[in-house]
């Protein structure tokens, strides 16, 4: 499924969200506020002990089968939730330092002590090689007369040596729920941690990341209250897609048709869209053309319709569209 949630033999799901459901339809959901023991628990996150395991490789020979090591690598494996087995989630080098989902939600549950955020979602995915966890924080923004930001701050956590540990600073739209993450680098919106024999002390160190959180708000909102107050003609607007999607004269027919047609579709978002009828005319209401397109209207493959709109869902949650919001964001508030 494009959702990539894990699921289990007994019908139940490695997610839980606060107050409302999910896209998928999987999961508990509560109808509270979730402390991080609770997340843990009701996403089937707690308990794992993620650990290093030595590989080997068994060769015939004329004496029967003979064990290898395998040096430099190692297997992670975990407990598995609900069977109490062991599961082996991926090969990693031998620096490679598991942090836990314990420890993953202690650093974001220090955030709630600071801040008075909130657990939103947690869950597991791609049989639980990756995890997340989100909160929302009690800030938020108010952009023009009519826009509420919200921001939520989401940590990624990878078992099988994909990726490090990553924070995420996210506004989301409420009028529409478009994702907007805008890469203010200058506001530091990410926090990365490598899994090495270090990794512990730089989440400790991390979480200074909170003050920083509010600083990218404040940016953010003065950023995109500049582009309210900026006049955003169509054709200023096509200028701006033109750069995001380039297409030149010896590239395909095909290539040239699809310019048109996602031109078409972010004109008529722009200029008549009622998500932007508070700010039509303005560069906020073109930026939001796009990342609506980018998110929700932007061809997916496939022909069911019940799975292309689950790849669009997964876009959304996946950040695919992100590159394309950020270079959006940067080229509107220059």
């Amino acid at each position: 499924m494009a959702h990539e949630i894990e699921q289990f033999s007994d019908g139940t799901a490695a997610f839980v969200s606060a107050h409302q459901d999910a896209w998928h339809r999987l999961g508990t959901v509560t109808t509270s506020a979730m402390t991080a023991q609770e997340a843990m628990q009701l996403a089937a996150l707690d308990n794992w002990n993620v650990r290093l395991v030595g590989l080997n490789a068994t060769e015939p020979t004329p004496d029967g089968p003979a064990l290898l090591d395998i040096p430099n690598h190692r297997a992670t494996v975990r407990t598995h939730p609900k069977t109490g087995h062991p599961e082996a989630l991926g090969v990693v080098g031998t620096d490679y330092v598991p942090v836990q989902n314990e420890e993953h939600a202690e650093f974001l549950n220090y955030l709630v002590d600071e801040s008075g955020a909130h657990f939103e979602t947690a869950g597991s995915l791609r049989n639980g090689r990756t995890v997340f966890l989100t909160m929302k924080l009690p800030q938020t923004m108010t952009i023009g007369q009519s826009d509420t930001v919200e921001l939520y701050i989401a940590a990624f956590n990878s078992h099988d040596g994909s990726s490090a540990f990553r924070i995420v600073v996210t506004p989301v739209r409420v009028v529409c729920a478009n994702t907007l993450r805008a890469g203010l680098s200058a506001a530091k919106s990410k926090y990365t941690v490598r899994h090495t024999s270090g990794a512990r002390s730089r989440i400790a160190q991390a979480r200074q990341a909170l003050g920083l959180t509010f600083k990218y708000a404040e940016d953010f909102e003065k950023a995109a209250q500049r582009m309210i107050e900026a006049k955003m003609t169509t054709p200023m607007l096509r200028t701006v897609v033109e750069q995001l999607w380039p297409v030149s004269n010896a590239d395909t027919d095909r290539k040239k048709t699809n310019q048109r047609t996602r031109w078409n579709t972010i004109r008529n978002l722009f200029e008549q869209a009622d998500t932007q009828a508070a700010v039509r005319g303005t560069a906020w209401a073109g930026y939001n053309a796009i990342t609506e397109y980018a998110n929700h209207l932007a061809p997916v493959r496939g022909t069911i319709p019940d799975l292309k709109s689950a790849a669009r869902a997964e876009r959304v949650i996946s950040g695919a569209a992100d590159d394309v919001m950020e270079r959006a964001f940067s080229l509107m508030t220059v």
